[in-house]
């Protein structure tokens, strides 16, 4: 499958359009997101490319590299609004730690004690601690906008969980 990325690789470069394109989000936002296949981010929210920073892990969680790299969108690329999209049918929604590790042991993962897996037990609260803990942190620009948002694999609509 790897040689047919590469090669995938080779004639989208052919045909390449984005050359010269700003690193700044044009329009001033960021999307934290998760990395479930079943996302569009762009195509979703309407946005192409260069218009947006979009940052994906494992159930859209704020973890510490993604502070770090929102510290520097809001900083150096423009972003002054961030949105944290979870979605509905999440691998991590209605789990905890413990499963997760449980569930990684069988199939031969030790799951090492500095690994916090995130799951999230109730996902709005999870949202919600995400949302806050951008919101107060001293790494963003006071005036950054954050919100949370969830979207449903079913129907591809966008919710406001958390207004700003």
């Amino acid at each position: 499958m790897l040689e047919e990325l590469l090669d995938a690789n080779h004639r989208y470069a052919a045909g390449f359009s984005l050359a010269g394109l700003p690193a700044r989000a044009a329009k001033g936002v960021a999307i934290v997101t998760c990395m479930d296949t079943r996302l569009e981010p762009l195509a979703m929210l309407g946005l192409v490319p260069g218009e947006a920073k979009i940052l994906r892990n494992a159930g859209a969680r704020v973890t510490d590299d993604v502070l770090r790299s929102l510290a520097l969108a809001t900083h150096f690329l423009g972003v002054e609004e961030v949105a944290v999209l979870q979605h509905t049918g999440c691998a991590l929604a209605h789990e905890r730690d413990a499963v997760v590790a449980e569930r990684l042991a069988a199939d031969g993962v030790a799951s090492p004690e500095t690994v916090e897996w995130l799951a999230m037990p109730d996902p709005d609260e999870a949202l919600r601690a995400d949302v806050e803990r951008l919101r107060s942190s001293d790494l963003l620009p006071p005036a950054t906008r954050v919100e949370g948002w969830r979207y449903d694999v079913d129907d591809g609509r966008v919710v406001r969980v958390i207004a700003a």
